[in-house]
């Protein structure tokens, strides 16, 4: 299972909000994709990126979730793929208190 994350940030000038995309492989073959303007407006590239990060962990359980109902056995590892650095420092140390105080947990 893979996800592919990216995020558009202010994509939506007149709005101030980003753009969130990922798309879904299992087996190499796309399951779902998705594009949607977040709901809210984001104070960074950083925070845009974050946000789809979440919503990509989120598909991937839910997806691990049907396999299992399914009685389809997954032992692979998920792997979760973003292009933005400061994102993944987030991911990896969320105790970056000036950089994400602001950001909804």
């Amino acid at each position: 299972m893979e996800v592919y994350t990216d995020a558009g940030y202010v994509g939506f000038v007149i709005e101030r909000k980003s753009t969130s995309r990922y798309c879904m492989f299992l087996g190499g073959n796309l399951v779902t994709w998705r594009s949607k303007k977040q709901n809210g407006v984001t104070r960074s590239s950083a925070e845009a990126e974050f946000q789809v990060l979440a919503h990509g962990v989120c598909k991937l359980l839910w997806l691990r979730i049907i396999l299992r109902d399914l009685k389809v056995a997954c032992e692979e590892s998920m792997i979760l793929y973003c292009d933005n650095k400061s994102a993944i420092s987030v991911a990896h140390n969320s105790v970056q208190h000036d950089k994400t105080k602001h950001i909804k947990r």
